[in-house]
């Protein structure tokens, strides 16, 4: 099968690309190299796909013709996006990057007379503070870009209800692993403690619940719509685990990994940040045997120890 994958160069898309590649199918990526963090840890994630056999092309999805990016592909995989919830990036990102962006390449997936599904890759802040519920729950997102994501997710699918478009929709939960982006919570912690530097958190957030998920097990949710067609056409699934932890005791297991404490410094609280997320998986479970493994101590430490091998001593952040 021929795979496209936008975001093909950052934290999930880079891993999803190889394990598309892995599986023996044909993989083109896209992606824009926005600036939003440092261009060289996509570099790295580009190399790592091209050796893999990916061919990758620098391209942005607004304003840019995509009929030759789709011609010919069997599955598209929609993954970039505007990340994050900082108040420094503008609402006009957050549209142009996740709206506009997602109704041009749908609207190029309609010129492909050989697409089995376009698989939207949404989030978990569609759902708000507590991001608790089954994928039927009416949305209550909080920030920009839980906005906005919804926004993209129901664009997708309205064109699978008014025009036919066979796809689907993921909301992963508080992913983490190789490769993370460097502004969110583990590799800034990582950092910090290596560097011996303060590290910030917001007010309250050592008692956030979350279900933090480890990478590989997200892209075991995403290539099981290549044998569920049928099933996920139309669809929402929530992927993450079941299993919960603070973001306290995910600092823990960081500072346990790495042997060394973090020194903290509380900062006020941040608007549009998640109080608490537990992954409702019960349909990903029983429509695509869904079932993640990776214990979070485990995929912790992975993380900690990639950044330690990889980043820390070699490149400037």
């Amino acid at each position: 099968m021929k795979v496209l994958v936008t975001g093909a160069a950052g934290f999930i898309g880079s891993h999803l690309s190889e394990r598309l590649l892995s599986m023996g199918h044909e993989v083109v990526g896209i992606d824009s190299f926005t600036d939003y963090y440092p261009r060289v840890l996509k570099d790295l994630n580009a190399k790592s796909i091209r050796v893999a056999g990916a061919k990758l092309f620098e391209m942005d999805l607004v304003g840019t013709d995509l009929s030759e990016a789709v011609d010919g592909v069997n599955y598209i995989y929609h993954l970039a996006a505007q990340p994050g919830i900082s108040s420094k990036v503008p609402f006009e990102n957050f549209v142009r990057n996740n709206v506009y962006a997602t109704q041009n390449i749908l609207e190029a997936a309609l010129t492909s007379n050989t697409l089995k599904c376009f698989v939207n890759i949404g989030t978990s802040s569609i759902y708000g503070a507590h991001a608790t519920d089954t994928e039927d729950a009416a949305p209550k997102p909080t920030s920009y870009y839980g906005v906005t994501k919804l926004a993209s997710e129901q664009l997708v699918l309205a064109y699978n209800r008014d025009k036919g478009l066979p796809a689907c929709s993921f909301r992963p939960f508080s992913v983490y692993g190789e490769r993370e982006r460097p502004e969110k919570l583990y590799p800034k912690l990582i950092k910090s403690i290596l560097e011996g530097t303060d590290f910030t958190l917001f007010e309250g957030s050592e008692k956030h619940v979350r279900s933090y998920t480890y990478v590989g097990d997200i892209i075991d949710g995403l290539v099981s719509v290549i044998d569920n067609i049928d099933v996920c056409n139309g669809q929402i699934f929530n992927l993450g685990t079941d299993k919960t932890i603070t973001t306290g005791d995910g600092i823990s297991i960081i500072e346990k990994a790495l042997g060394m404490k973090a020194k903290i410094v509380v900062v006020p609280k941040r608007p549009g940040d998640q109080l608490e997320t537990s992954a409702n998986i019960l349909k990903a479970r029983k429509l695509l045997n869904y079932n993640p493994q990776t214990l979070v101590q485990d995929g912790l430490t992975r993380e900690a120890n990639w950044y330690k091998q990889e980043i820390f001593g070699k490149i400037i952040l």
